[in-house]
């Protein structure tokens, strides 16, 4: 926010997921709305589509953002379904194609699929949107400039650990639906990891030939989420059209402008044999920069030295971290070899330990110490005349 105040943008598109929940906190619908309201009051128009996480659990009920028509807070346009509204900015009128999280029951009577599988389903539904937005495409005037803004999985996507809040897996659209040249700029969101998915096919003057500028892509989340984001950069897109020009010429500059996003941190330690196991994780902490992070610890140490391992200490060193996700311990044991039923049936309790010595490794002069106290304690226990002890 702070960014396009600064730059003096023309217009601000969200793609989608204000909050990660889809029940959030008044205090972070407040902080939200005021961010909102600030550009708007500065005459930057924001248009904010609809996510998965923005829509309620529970069909009927409010979404996280249908408090800004509510309120008709001016210059703040808010998309819950495909079509296409025209933005004033400073520079001039933005036709803005939404294509926001759809609901399968939205467009898919239940009579309809009573019958098919969710791959049909999502096949059905995969049809019925590209129709949709063809029409939405077919309808814009080609003397404006026009950009597409998108929650969905659309094919070819790296898609990370992001997973769809709907039951089954997401309906994902072929990347040629949105590439049209009808578009100048197509925004997407739902996909955490920031990429581009297709290049203007234009070659730009003053760059070479091939490929020109990215001309659909993902932002991305503006912070990480878990673990699997720990180096992922995280950030904007800032793209730049010239009105001026022709229908699929208009994308003059792309820049993913990176942001300061918590980051998230593990400090991974194994542990050998004679260590000390929670000096080595205290040392290791002490060479990362935990401050203000999400940390996980992972400790790899072997069984004998698991009731060593001080948390309590581990946790006081981790007091500079925003937060510690979790301590891991993995504890090395050691394999234990089990006979097959069929193998062990029919064996004397002698000949049994000597297998388990066997398997064990045990070195011949203790193997034959243990067989020889392990017989004595047999034929005790089964009445047999008591042996003079053995030298262990």
């Amino acid at each position: 926010m702070d960014f396009a105040l600064r730059e003096r943008v023309d217009a601000v598109l969200f793609a989608g997921d204000a909050y990660k929940s889809r029940d959030p906190s008044q205090t972070h619908q407040r902080e939200f709305a005021r961010r909102v309201a600030k550009l708007a009051n500065e005459g930057i128009p924001v248009f904010l589509l609809t996510g998965n996480h923005d829509l309620p659990a529970v069909a009927g009920r409010a979404s996280a953002l249908e408090i800004f028509p509510t309120l008709d807070v001016q210059r703040v346009f808010v998309a819950d379904h495909i079509g296409t509204t025209v933005v004033p900015t400073p520079s001039g009128p933005l036709q803005v194609v939404a294509l926001p999280w759809i609901r399968r029951s939205q467009y898919l009577a239940r009579e309809d699929t009573r019958d098919l599988t969710l791959d049909e389903i999502n096949a059905r539904l995969q049809e019925t949107l590209t129709s949709l937005v063809q029409q939405e495409l077919d309808a814009l005037d080609p003397t404006l400039p026009a950009v597409l803004v998108g929650h969905a999985t659309v094919s070819g996507a790296t898609t990370g650990t992001e997973r769809s809040m709907m039951l089954g897996r997401d309906p994902v659209l072929m990347l040629s639906t949105l590439a049209s040249p009808r578009l100048d700029y197509v925004a997407l969101g739902h996909v955490h990891k920031h990429q581009a998915l297709a290049y203007n096919p234009l070659p730009l003057e003053g760059r070479g030939k091939g490929l020109g500028l990215p001309f659909v892509a993902y932002a991305g989340s503006l912070q990480r989420v878990d673990f699997s984001e720990e180096r992922e950069a995280k950030g904007f897109c800032l793209v730049e059209l010239d009105p001026k020009l022709p229908q699929g010429r208009r994308l003059e500059d792309y820049r993913f402008q990176p942001v300061h996003a918590r980051p998230f941190v593990t400090v991974e330690v194994a542990v050998r044999s004679g260590d000390d196991p929670t000096r080595r994780v205290l040392d290791a902490i002490a060479r990362t920069d935990i401050r203000d992070a999400v940390v996980r610890v992972i400790v790899a140490l072997p069984e004998e030295l698991d009731r060593a391992f001080r948390e309590q200490d581990v946790r006081a060193a981790l007091a500079g971290a925003h937060h510690v996700a979790a301590i891991h311990r993995n504890v090395e044991r050691p394999n234990r070899t089990r006979l097959a039923p069929e193998a062990s049936r029919g064996l004397t309790p002698t000949q049994a330990l000597r297998l388990y010595l066997d398997a064990r490794s045990t070195p011949p002069g203790r193997a034959e110490t243990l067989l020889r106290h392990a017989e004595a304690l047999i034929a005790e226990e089964q009445g047999e005349p008591e042996q003079p002890p053995l030298p262990l």
